[in-house]
């Protein structure tokens, strides 16, 4: 039972823009391996690694930092994955210090901003 006075929050889902909700949950699905959970008129959700991504129509395609990070093993096979499915690198993938890169700042085709990270140490 609810404390008195605390919000009972049922759920949490991000909300990403898209110009074209179909090419968007194309992107996620076939890039990242989510799984389009439902949809209707107004917003479809996908989950990936139990998160929630809503992807809410009405988007411009306007460039817009999303603060998500996908953590994967190769920062650089998971940046070429985005380009080949029609995402845009805005920051290539770098060596740091004589380590593999870690990091690779990405765009979907909507415009919607993420980062690509690998595990350090």
């Amino acid at each position: 039972m609810p404390q008195s006075g605390i919000m009972q929050v049922e759920r949490v889902k991000y909300i990403i823009w898209a110009a074209d909700v179909d090419r968007a949950l194309q992107f996620y699905t076939k890039v990242l391996g989510a799984e389009i959970t439902s949809q209707n008129h107004a917003i479809s959700e996908l989950t990936l690694c139990g998160a929630i991504i809503g992807v809410h129509g009405g988007g411009e395609g306007n460039m817009t930092w999303t603060g998500m990070s996908f953590q994967v093993p190769d920062v650089v096979t998971g940046a070429a994955e985005v380009v080949a499915g029609g995402g845009v690198l805005s920051r290539e993938p770098q060596d740091e210090d004589g380590e593999p890169p870690h990091l690779a700042m990405c765009m979907d085709p909507e415009g919607n901003q993420f980062m690509l990270t690998r595990k350090r140490g």
